[in-house]
């Protein structure tokens, strides 16, 4: 069953095509990548999508319903959980509680938001961390603590923006280990992601932009080889290294 369906959807700033006539559909339970240079509009798709911005044309389908006009609190109500490339924590919190606010998105009861937040935390390795301020927190953990939030407001799809950027390899592969075990969860994963390792490992699919323009899309073994992606993205020096 097709859970997000993105039909023809363009966003203009200043007459400068953000995202131009975009269109493609995901799976429920699907991990679809989204690829493409810097400024290449993957974050303003990620912005049309959970209603922080509105497109000028197009529209988007979540489980069947039209999202267009709505704001982000009510899209995230719907099941629409997201990330974003620059954690935003409330730095004066702890970390239960910024959890816990993410929580509320569909509880009322403290201690029903403090339960699920907790369980969270000790499912990414963040339990031992719960009242520690945010900003004595590593990159890493800040990462994790962003990932949390997202999935305390019990998303069925979850949009991930650049989550494995800035970490080393190891904390990479600890991430992507996190992602496998949130897809086992019923959770549909929608990524942004520069590292290919990551992308490589994770997605069923690959949707690759440039110019605010789909240029590719497909299994990512064959995305990676298409002419067009490489000459948008990955360079010469990716092909080079993959025919040897």
């Amino acid at each position: 069953m097709n859970l997000l369906n993105i039909d023809n959807v363009t966003k203009n700033f200043g007459g400068l095509a953000a995202v131009n006539e975009v269109s493609f559909t995901i799976e429920e339970g699907e991990v679809v990548g989204l690829i493409g240079p810097n400024g290449a509009g993957k974050t303003t798709l990620f912005n049309l999508i959970s209603g922080y911005f509105h497109p000028d044309r197009g529209n988007v389908y979540f489980a069947g319903e039209n999202l267009i006009g709505l704001k982000a609190n009510q899209i995230c109500r719907k099941g629409v959980g997201r990330t974003f490339q620059i954690v935003q924590p409330f730095a004066g919190l702890k970390v239960i509680n910024n959890v816990m606010v993410g929580a509320f998105n569909k509880t009322d009861d403290p201690r029903v938001a403090r339960e699920r937040s907790l369980y969270i935390l000790d499912s990414l390795g963040l339990i031992s961390k719960k009242d520690y301020l945010v900003t004595t927190l590593s990159i890493a953990d800040r990462k994790r603590l962003e990932l949390a939030r997202a999935l305390a407001t019990q998303p069925r799809l979850l949009l991930l923006d650049e989550v494995a950027a800035g970490l080393n390899p190891k904390e990479v592969g600890e991430i992507i280990a996190m992602l496998k075990k949130i897809k086992q969860s019923g959770v549909t994963l929608f990524v942004i992601e520069h590292v290919l390792k990551a992308i490589a490992s994770l997605a069923d699919r690959v949707v690759v932009i440039n110019f605010g323009t789909k240029i590719s899309e497909g299994n990512p073994a064959d995305v990676f080889k298409d002419p067009k992606v490489v000459k948008a993205y990955l360079g010469e020096e990716y092909q080079i290294a993959e025919d040897r």
